[in-house]
């Protein structure tokens, strides 16, 4: 008789981010920029993370490149890749892990390139840096990679400075770098910023590419949801450094239910509001070092009631979504 067996065990997420504080140090006071955010991305699975400036979808990333610069530091919380807690790892092992097996593309693409070298050479450099190859074959592989991201006529290219080339284009040479050691996660913050309409959809786009061609698992960080629409198969909303609202983006955007996740929707721009105004969230993030007590969105809130003076926890809804609001 065989012995009885259970169900599979589920697969280990790629990333897991539990409890995670991520505090900062200033003359005026604590600034608790991430304040207890828990989230998890699958192997070969897009998350995205949205909310306006302030809300600590940023320093989340942060956090999970161990990039946190003083006076930031990890206050509390498990970051977990491939079965390694990242928050106990030293600086060597955290760089070995950077760029090889984690990519970040930053907002400011001029942030992450030298405007003194040429673009190909450092793409080429960042192979070199986790694989053995030598500059000749680094160059090459560079150069395929910069056809691969759709930058035409990449043996020419490759030999251009940073500033002689434009903000798309600049974007995509730093997702070549990001991209050459095919890392197993995809870190974008905000890749779209700045660059106009056209460009931010062949950005998008390539990042869709990408993501299939090499079955890199991405998690994308802006402010637009409308972004995270195209891209991402989860969302998360973040707000005064917690999440709002956690779940499939097709079923939250189809039916959002915290009052956040609703104006975020309420101000993208639709064919069927054609003439008429956008919708506005009043009022403004309050600031990180004077955080009122309970629901950090309750001062902006339309539904705010005596029940927001504090803070509901993040519960799991009968759809399967992820809810902090008093109004399930």
């Amino acid at each position: 008789m065989s012995a009885a067996t259970g169900p599979p065990a589920a697969a280990e997420p790629l990333l897991e981010v539990r409890d995670l504080h991520t505090y900062f140090r200033t003359g005026r006071g604590l600034v608790r920029a991430v304040n207890g955010v828990s989230f998890t991305v699958p192997a070969g699975g897009s998350v995205g993370i949205v909310g306006e400036s302030g809300s600590g979808k940023s320093v989340a990333s942060l956090s999970v490149m161990g990039l946190v610069a003083q006076p930031g530091y990890i206050a509390a919380g498990s970051i977990t890749f491939k079965g390694r807690e990242l928050t106990k790892l030293p600086d060597k092992a955290m760089r070995d892990i950077r760029g090889r097996d984690i990519g970040f593309v930053f907002q400011d693409p001029m942030t992450a390139l030298n405007p003194v070298y040429r673009v190909g050479a450092q793409v080429a450099e960042a192979l070199r840096a986790h694989q053995k190859v030598d500059k000749r074959a680094a160059l090459e592989r560079a150069t395929a990679m910069f056809r691969h991201v759709g930058i035409p006529a990449p043996e020419q290219r490759v030999h251009d400075y940073p500033n002689n080339l434009s903000g798309g284009m600049r974007q995509r040479v730093v997702i070549a770098m990001a991209m050459i050691n095919e890392p197993d996660l995809l870190i974008l913050d905000e890749p779209t910023t700045a660059l106009d309409a056209t460009v931010q959809a062949q950005i998008l786009d390539l990042i869709a590419d990408v993501r299939a061609r090499v079955n890199t698992s991405v998690l994308l960080i802006t402010h637009d949801i409308g972004v995270v629409k195209q891209v991402c198969s989860e969302i998360i909303v973040m707000y005064g450094g917690k999440v709002m609202e956690r779940g499939p983006t097709a079923r939250i955007v189809a039916e959002p239910r915290h009052p956040y996740t609703i104006g975020l929707l309420g101000s993208l721009p639709s064919p069927e509001m054609r003439g008429q105004r956008l919708k506005m969230i009043p009022g403004s993030v309050p600031s990180p070092l004077n955080m009122p007590p309970g629901c950090p969105f309750a001062s902006r809130c339309d539904k705010v009631m005596d029940a927001c003076a504090e803070m509901p926890e993040l519960k799991t809804l009968d759809d399967g979504r992820q809810l902090a609001c008093w109004l399930r």
